[in-house]
């Protein structure tokens, strides 16, 4: 202000009068603005400080308390970033996630453009549909995926199979003993726990109390043997094996389905991966063995078929003759899960379904397929030559490689440090992944060559 005052007293020009009285304003303005900014600074820390430490009277849920540590693959992230940011120049190679890298097929492509194209005209515009899916996709799921071996109003379109596990665990509440490979996708426990079927984590073990870890090794080929372990009501199997890379025998699976049978229990099958499988004997769902439909329950995705980790769409069957205990239809409940807690796949999503079910987009899948296929090829190969015992790869895109006994994630750090390759260490699965590697052929070709030649370097015995 003593400012402002200096400037009026002196004899000044009509323009430099305008200037001074411009100056004066901001000064004013500024004057102001720092008043108000000292009365309501204390507000505002006051404010921001009951922010961070407010606390409500809401009991946090007792199961969350219950889970080991982070997610596996957000904890990959975390320290493959912590590395970039000490290493802002390194040249990073995942072999990690299994998150599809090859663009969509055009074809396919074509579907999801014209689905979300149909929604600009009055004729093609749909607003809210079934929430167990467009009935046409549902048609064609039963008729190209299964043979027929299935009816389509079995069939709940989703936004994929990783959702769907939950609302499966949603529909079964926690009241079940639940049975999962041992490694095995973290999914099936974490989402056990999750729902309360479980007791604390036994941290000299890595395993929940409450649930039934059947044992997957080399000795029985990564495949659980179901009827010497405990019973469980719903058991979980995954083939091919996310994270050993093993697809199932028609006999392992027959005798699953058998003990399961027996038991009265209920068979969780992920078929995620079985577009990978090439070997004519090894079925690609459980619905082609024998009695399945009285025990099983099967997940799916496109995710990996065509490329859609992003585009989010999937599947489960439900037959229609599966119960529970008490004679009410499985399907019935499921439906009232999906009705509840879902509106449906997007539109354009299941437009883009349909199109990677006709004939040239199942040939487009194919090829895709294929490449992955040839660049797990390229994994095991490398990984045979260096001398290690390797598994998957052939009706499967994971590798899994034997470490003997080394612990995994110190195997992680030392190629993430040496090669700068993202792996996957076995443990992040479960305990019996100890002691083992897995990686990913969902990888650029060149990506693939680069990281082999960099592996033989440091992983040469």
């Amino acid at each position: 202000l003593s400012t402002a005052k200096t400037l009026v007293t002196l004899p000044l020009s009509i323009p430099v009068m305008k200037l001074s009285i411009a100056v004066l304003f901001m000064t004013l303005v500024s004057s102001v603005n720092s008043f108000n900014m000292v009365q309501t600074s204390p507000v505002r820390q006051a404010t921001s400080l009951a922010s961070a430490t407010a606390t409500t009277g809401v009991k946090r849920n007792k199961n969350f308390a219950k889970l080991a540590g982070g997610y596996l693959f957000p904890e990959i992230g975390r320290r493959r970033n912590a590395y970039l940011e000490k290493n802002p120049d390194a040249n990073i190679i995942s072999l990690g996630i299994g998150d599809t890298t090859q663009p969509i097929p055009s074809a396919i492509l074509k579907g999801l453009v014209d689905g979300a194209a149909a929604l600009g005209t009055k004729e093609g515009y749909s607003g809210y549909g079934a929430e167990q899916g467009k009935a046409p996709l549902r048609e064609r799921i039963s008729e190209v995926l299964y043979n027929g071996l299935i009816d389509p109003s079995e069939v709940f379109v989703s936004d994929g199979a990783k959702c769907d596990i939950q609302r499966i665990q949603n529909m079964f509440g926690p009241d079940v003993t639940s049975a999962v490979q041992d490694p095995s996708y973290p999914v099936y426990v974490d989402t056990s726990v999750m729902m309360g079927q479980t007791q604390e984590l036994d941290e000299g073990k890595g395993q929940y109390d409450g649930i039934v870890y059947m044992e997957c090794n080399e000795e029985n080929g990564f495949f659980p043997d179901v009827a010497a372990s405990p019973r469980a009501d719903v058991v979980y199997i995954c083939s091919p094996n996310n994270p050993t890379g093993v697809a199932a025998t028609r006999a392992q699976l027959e005798q699953t389905v058998k003990t399961c049978k027996e038991r009265g229990s209920i068979l969780v099958f992920d078929a995620a991966y079985a577009p990978f499988i090439r070997s004519p004997d090894v079925p690609k769902s459980i619905f082609e063995i024998e009695g399945a439909k009285d025990c099983a329950i099967e997940v799916n995705s496109f995710s990996k078929y065509a490329g859609f980790t992003g585009v989010r769409l999937g599947w489960t069957v439900v037959p229609e003759g599966l119960k529970f205990s008490d004679g009410t239809p499985v399907r019935q409940d499921f439906n009232r899960v999906m009705t509840t807690s879902f509106n449906g796949a997007s539109n354009i999503v299941q437009a883009g379904g349909l199109a990677c079910l006709s004939d040239e987009g199942m040939k487009e899948i194919d090829n895709l397929i294929d490449y992955y296929l040839e660049n797990a090829g390229i994994l095991r190969k490398t990984f045979t030559e260096l001398g290690y015992r390797v598994y998957g790869g052939t009706d499967a895109p994971y590798i899994f490689i034997s470490l003997d006994g080394k612990s995994s994630w110190d195997t992680f750090s030392e190629i993430l440090e040496k090669a700068e390759v993202v792996t996957i260490p076995g443990a992040g699965f479960g305990p019996g992944g100890e002691g083992f590697l897995r990686l990913s052929a969902f990888v650029p070709r060149e990506g693939v060559i680069e990281a082999c030649e960099r592996l033989k370097k440091t992983m040469k015995r």
